[in-house]
This record gives C-alpha cells, structure tokens and sequence, in this order.
C-alpha cells in the first residue's frame, strides 16, 4: 500500500460503532468486484494464516454469503452475511452474524454499511459496522478484528495490485 492511502479506523463505543475509511489504489469497478464476488473475496477476506472459504453466495438484495475462516489446522468459524440493500457500484447493506456449520445464526449480530466513490484512479471505501450490543462489539474486538481487518485490507491491496496487472 502506498504511504498516501487513507486508512481510518475508529471505535466508538458508546455507539456500539467501528467506523472505517479505507482507500485503495485501484478503479471503482475494480473494488466493487473485489468485495461482491465470492472467488475475489475469498483471495483475501481472511487475515493469515487464516484463508476464507465461500460455501454460497448470492449477492441480492434478501441474498446471502455463507462462509468459514479457515485456520491452518482446519478449525472453521462461520458467518452468515445477509443483504439488505445494494445500490450497484456505490453502496451496500448486509447483516453478518456467526453461525455453525448449518448456518444456525449465533445472535446479535451487526449491520455493515459500505459506501465506494472513486477519485483520480483511487476507490474510497467507508465501512459503518454498527453492534446490536456492546458485549458483542467488545468480543470482536478482543478475538482481533481491528488488527485481522487491517491485515485483510492489506490482502486486498496485493489482489487488487494483482488483478491492476492482468487489466
């Protein structure tokens, strides 16, 4: 990642919120895909040495992404994301919550926000995770998501670059 890119990440718990900027070297059309397919997600949605796995997705509006992170000795933590709204290339709404491998729903889960705006071949995107409880916040934090997501940024980065170079 260049030195230049924005990347912010705040909490804020008294609104049971994260609130994420992120920009990224690459094209509008570019990103989207990157975060709304399942082959590109699962190139880099998963911080090492941890790899993603998509069993379904169906990105709609009422559809759903099931997968697992997968950690070097097999051990898999599913998740359930669920779309509430897309409005194509510029924003997206999911509910994502935990689950079992039979995709039983471990609640509360979270609502993700993500708006993508492109400035000069560089994509911008804001990320609003709001918690339906602050215990939940709090787990996520402390099971390592503010550095697992910094690391799954930086993945997304070397895919992109990847991907920049077969264009």
């Amino acid at each position: 990642m260049s030195n230049d890119m924005l990347f912010d990440f705040n909490v804020d718990k008294a609104a049971k919120t994260v609130f994420i900027a992120r920009e990224f070297n690459a094209g509008l059309s570019l990103v989207w895909d990157a975060f709304t397919k399942p082959e590109l997600l699962d190139q880099w949605s998963a911080p090492a040495p941890m790899r993603a796995k998509t069993k379904y997705m169906d990105f709609k509006v009422g559809g759903r992404r099931f997968y697992a992170m997968i950690s070097p000795d097999g051990q898999e933590r599913w998740s359930v994301q669920e779309y509430i709204s897309i409005t194509p290339k510029t924003n997206f709404k999911m509910y994502n919550s935990f689950a079992d491998k039979d995709e039983n729903r471990e609640l509360p889960g979270s609502e993700w926000d993500y708006t993508f705006s492109e400035q000069h071949g560089r994509t911008k995107v804001s990320i609003t995770i709001f918690n339906e409880s602050l215990a939940r916040m709090e787990k996520m934090i402390e099971m390592g998501f503010t550095e697992g997501f910094k690391m799954t940024m930086n993945n997304l980065d070397s895919v992109l670059a990847a991907l920049s170079q077969k264009l």
